[in-house]
């Protein structure tokens, strides 16, 4: 008898548990989720800023410009050698 009735409390104490539980993400969940953003808010510029942002850009592609055009560099020029003719025919005796 004594087995039964310990057996009864944890079926109390686990039903009390679950019971709980479910009072508290009922709670949680009926307070919703907060909007979740990873880009920061923006924000709209004065015209003294889009007019100085426009003097940059016009600075830095002028300046771009100004810099002359680069030829590839091979880091492997010094360790290959010359370019190798083989001769696809050779004569036969």
């Amino acid at each position: 008898m004594r087995k039964r009735l310990t057996q009864s409390r944890w079926a109390r104490l686990i039903l009390l548990a679950g019971v709980l539980l479910a009072l508290m993400t009922t709670y949680a969940s009926a307070q919703g989720m907060p909007p979740i953003s990873l880009r920061p808010p923006e924000r709209t510029l004065t015209p003294e800023e889009r007019e100085r942002q426009k003097q940059i850009d016009d600075d830095y592609k002028a300046a771009s410009k100004k810099v002359p055009d680069q030829k590839a560099k091979d880091p492997w020029a010094d360790v290959r050698s010359g370019p190798t003719v083989t001769n696809p025919k050779k004569k036969q005796k």
